[in-house]
């Protein structure tokens, strides 16, 4: 058989349990999660065997750290994975809730309620945790979803999906609703990409070349974000310990992910006392910094003169682009350049200047003395989370379960006519 044949094989099966899916009560649905977290748990040597022999076949290979920290699994983010399960379920299901009913003068009521978008395919990268996070909601939300992970990562997303199918059985739910693709063949992703017919949306979730490539072939709508240009204003008066201890974090705590800090800009009134301090503290957590002719003879050591290729850059490592700017409209303007709509903060201590960015700043999370590191659908309270989206059509930011559902008018009559 045909990869592409394959494809629209498992495609079709997951439209015919999305049906079912669809009618599922949340009970069953709960009842999933439950088993799953269970799975999770007593299986979790199995699942960690198999993450193993990615990890060294990833290592033989030459994966750069920041791709082997996000294919590595640990018994912590087993442990995460299982919680993020019972955390689903305590969401309410989103499914058959219906919004805004309102009456019209000819006596009909006028609602929307929310229905599943049907299919999705999410394809990632290195990260075997997306196998759950994103199955968990989608199931829950009502949808069916074909896995196509990276192929550094195949034995972990096999094991993973092989639980997934479980649950689903022992909760009495089609076990076609979470399907892997089980090749490393790169023709798997142009096929169904063209399955616009049977799949409904495409969610992929990686390196921006990856995403750029999904977005070129899908002949169905795409979720996506291409990359995380994440930036922190530090503001004239901000509270300098406070904007330490944020700007650390949103760099040092986890350089590789799409919410880490790339760039700083500092007002120029606060650069001399603020940018030694955050230098130094930057300097003792291992980053290297790119900065700008003003910025550069305040940082100390470790900071060189950044290039223009510094701004605007993803470096998914440790290292933060630095600059000092005049005004919060320099700062704004730097991010409308800059940015990639993914995440934005303000440190200040001026309630006006804070709620201007609020309203100025165009990202999918835009924040007031925090770190870029909350963009995340479990630090937002969504529980897990399928991805980021960056475009605003359907979904802004983080996706939870009312981002995958769409919803459709329905009409409470008796007996009307439209003359």
């Amino acid at each position: 058989m045909s990869v592409a044949a394959e494809m629209e094989g498992m495609a079709r099966r997951a439209r015919e349990a999305s049906r079912a899916l669809a009618a599922a009560s949340g009970a069953a649905k709960d009842a999933f999660l439950s088993a799953l977290a269970g799975l999770l748990e007593t299986r979790r040597d199995e699942v960690l065997a198999a993450n193993a022999a990615d990890l060294a076949k990833a290592q033989a290979a030459g994966l750069d750290a920041p791709r082997l920290d996000r294919l590595t699994l640990t018994p912590a983010v087993m442990d995460a994975m299982a919680k993020a399960c019972r955390e689903v379920i305590g969401l309410p299901d989103p499914v058959g809730a219906i919004e805004s009913m309102r009456p019209r003068p000819n006596g009909l009521l006028v609602g929307r309620m929310r229905v599943p978008l049907g299919v999705i395919c999410m394809i990632y990268e290195s990260r075997p945790n997306v196998t759950i996070d994103a199955s968990i909601l989608c199931l829950k939300a009502g949808n069916a979803v074909i896995l196509k992970g990276g192929s550094e990562a195949l034995a972990s997303n096999l094991a993973l999906a092989g639980l997934l199918r479980q649950a689903l059985a022992e909760a009495g739910l089609p076990e076609d609703a979470a399907q892997l693709v089980p090749t490393t063949d790169r023709a798997a992703v142009a096929a169904l990409c063209k399955l616009d017919e049977l799949i409904d949306v495409m969610i992929p979730r990686g390196g921006e070349g990856l995403i750029r490539a999904v977005v070129s072939q899908a002949t169905m709508p795409v979720l996506k974000h291409y990359k995380g240009v994440c930036h922190a204003y530090v503001d004239a008066g901000a509270n300098e310990g406070q904007a330490e201890t944020v700007v650390v974090n949103a760099k040092a705590q986890r350089p590789g992910v799409c919410n880490a800090l790339e760039c700083l800009l500092v007002h120029v009134a606060a650069a001399p006392t603020f940018l030694p301090r955050v230098g130094q503290a930057l300097r003792r957590a291992g980053v290297a910094m790119r900065a700008c002719p003003r910025a550069l003879p305040l940082l100390g050591e470790g900071a060189v003169a950044a290039s223009s290729e510094d701004f605007g850059h993803e470096f998914h490592d440790l290292i933060l682009a630095v600059k000092v700017v005049d005004s919060m409209g320099e700062a704004l303007d730097h991010i409308h350049r800059y940015g990639s709509g993914h995440t934005e903060v303000i440190l200040t201590e001026d309630h006006g200047r804070a709620m201007d960015f609020l309203r100025r700043a165009d990202a999918s999370m835009v924040g007031i003395n925090c770190s870029t590191r909350f963009n995340d659908g479990g630090e937002l309270g969504l529980g897990a989370e399928i991805g980021i989206s960056t475009s605003k059509l359907h979904a802004y930011g983080p996706m939870g379960l009312v981002e995958l559902t769409s919803a459709k008018f329905v009409v409470l009559g008796q007996g009307q006519v439209r003359g």
